[in-house]
């Protein structure tokens, strides 16, 4: 079984009283999530980190963090059944490099095609939003937050 490594980022604002969640468009899932995706050949974290931002939102912004590091096993019990379609069935486990990014108080994303809608709200119900239970406790060890 191979491992796959994925990037999160955390979006906020507002000295981080807002996050931002974005909407999975039908097809990809159609939950809430915050940005993310794989990591490609020879990119560092930080590199997929900064392009998934900047593909997914628009925003281009020094990132935060990196040390939160979130490890989902054997995902087809949390994946969306079309997510579980897509996913290769070799793949045990995917870790997940979580970072925050700090976008301007009045920033709005431009969002690509995998996003259907975003929304921006505390931290608490960012993290009470999330699919993933390890994101959202990387989402509180990055912004200081209890739960």
């Amino acid at each position: 079984m191979r491992t796959v490594r994925e990037v999160a980022v955390f979006v906020t604002r507002r000295g981080g009283q807002d996050v931002l969640l974005v909407h999975r468009s039908p097809g990809h899932g159609s939950y809430w999530h915050v940005v993310a995706g794989g990591m490609e050949p020879g990119e560092t974290p930080e590199d997929a980190a900064e392009r998934e931002l900047r593909e997914e939102t628009g925003l281009v912004a020094r990132l935060a963090g990196g040390l939160a590091v979130s490890e989902y096993v054997d995902v087809r019990t949390e994946e969306p059944a079309d997510e579980e379609r897509r996913r290769d069935p070799f793949v045990a486990r995917v870790d997940v490099t979580c970072f925050r990014a700090v976008a301007p108080d009045a920033w709005e994303p431009t969002l690509d095609w995998e996003h259907d809608t975003h929304r921006w709200c505390g931290p608490g119900e960012a993290s009470d939003a999330l699919r993933w239970n390890g994101t959202a406790r990387a989402l509180r060890a990055l912004l200081g937050t209890a739960g």
